[in-house]
């Protein structure tokens, strides 16, 4: 077996958008690094999502300047510099399905946002519109409410996983942990393939969900993972307006967030989160769907929806564990037990991506002692196969 043992600067397993991401900026930075994906491409989390990049507004609707608002606040200026091609990751060609959001409540703003509004935290991020100089699904005569224009944009998760898995594909493989594992020789993590030993400089776990059952295998129980659930609904209408932003009620979190977005076959979806999503979990399907269509009728009377069909999909979000249970202030990466080379990294959600990427540069650099050589002996493992890339809910739900 010695002579078939390899070496790689890094190893990621895990190929949604941190993976990715994180494969994109070791690259760039020289490091001789593969990534590893034992289903598709974004098949979990990366293609639930919204893609709402975000500058921490709605985790601040109660009025305060909270620490996980702060985290997030400088990351949708960080995006744009990617889409630009000015960023840490070139993002160039990636699609951009709204260049704003917004929000909206039914009556007058809460005083508790008003007052938000007026601070010094959302300076320059955000600006009170009329209906007219809104989207067009506030234009309409029903609307009697507030609304409010955030700096705040959306991108489509299935492009930005397009886009890079596009540009690495030869630094992408498949794996079937049936015929391949994580091993731990003299405290260091090796991923045994069906025709070598790869000996990777770090070992990065970002699968996600997925973290878990990869930590076992390399008999670590730190650090601990939590998952909390969500009961996304998707609204399929060849008539439905566009739509981004989230609805604020009487609760610190919104009522209702919409997205939209456009299936292969020119219908529209409506896929809604926030407070409903929470609230769905707890109830089957058809409960969480009757529970759908009263909070649209009650958020956006004006909208017809009669032609519409109707799906549920329960997501996963994959985290840090939190003495709470609560959702985690930022991206984390941090040591995988007592594993000399291996890191555990999730983002926490998609807007934070970037700063996780600049924890494991940082990491590398002043704490793992790996620097990047771009080997000239990279391992010949294109026998594994390359993954494919996943489809979002909107277009595998009503099949």
């Amino acid at each position: 077996m010695d002579r078939l043992n390899r070496t790689i600067d890094v190893a990621i397993i895990g190929g949604g958008a941190a993976g990715l991401w994180l494969l994109d900026r070791l690259h760039s930075a020289g490091y001789s690094v593969a990534l590893f994906e034992s289903g598709t491409l974004g098949g979990n989390q990366t293609l639930a999502a919204q893609g709402m990049i975000h500058g921490g507004m709605k985790y601040a609707l109660d009025g305060s300047a909270r620490t996980d608002a702060e985290a997030v606040a400088a990351m949708p200026g960080v995006w744009r510099e990617c889409l630009s091609g000015r960023g840490p990751v070139d993002l160039r060609g990636c699609d951009v399905l709204s260049d704003r959001l917004h929000l909206w409540s039914s009556g007058a703003l809460p005083t508790r946002l008003a007052t938000l509004l007026a601070g010094r935290l959302l300076q320059g991020a955000s600006r009170r519109i009329d209906s007219q100089q809104g989207p067009g699904v506030f234009q309409h005569p029903g609307f009697r409410g507030a609304l409010v224009e955030l700096s705040d944009f959306v991108l489509d998760p299935a492009s930005l996983v397009r886009l890079l898995a596009q540009r690495h594909r030869e630094r992408l493989f498949a794996i079937d942990w049936r015929h391949a594992a994580l091993q731990v020789r003299e405290g260091r993590a090796q991923l045994q393939l069906p025709d070598l030993r790869l000996d990777p400089g770090c070992l990065v776990l970002a699968a996600g969900g997925g973290n878990a059952g990869l930590l076992r295998q390399l008999g670590q129980a730190t650090p601990a993972m939590q998952t909390r659930p969500l009961a996304q609904v998707l609204v399929r209408s060849r008539t439905t307006p566009a739509l981004f932003g989230h609805c604020v009620g009487t609760r610190p979190s919104p009522r209702l967030t919409v997205s939209t977005h456009l299936r292969a076959d020119g219908d529209y979806v409506w896929y809604l989160g926030g407070d409903l999503a929470t609230k769905g979990v707890a109830m089957t399907d058809p409960e969480l769907l009757q529970l759908a269509r009263a909070e649209l009728s009650a958020t956006l009377p004006w909208v017809d929806l009669g032609d519409a069909e109707w799906r549920v999909v329960r997501v996963d979000r994959a985290e840090p564990a939190q003495a709470s249970g609560g959702k985690p202030d930022g991206a984390y990466l941090g040591r995988a037990g007592d594993i000399h080379n291996a890191l555990v990294a999730w983002p926490t959600k998609l807007t934070l991506c970037p700063q996780l990427g600049d924890a494991l540069i940082e990491t590398l650099a002043t704490t793992t002692g790996q620097a990047p050589s771009a080997a000239a002996d990279y391992p010949d493992i294109s026998s594994l196969g390359r993954p494919e890339i996943g489809q979002p809910p909107w277009e595998t739900a009503f099949q």
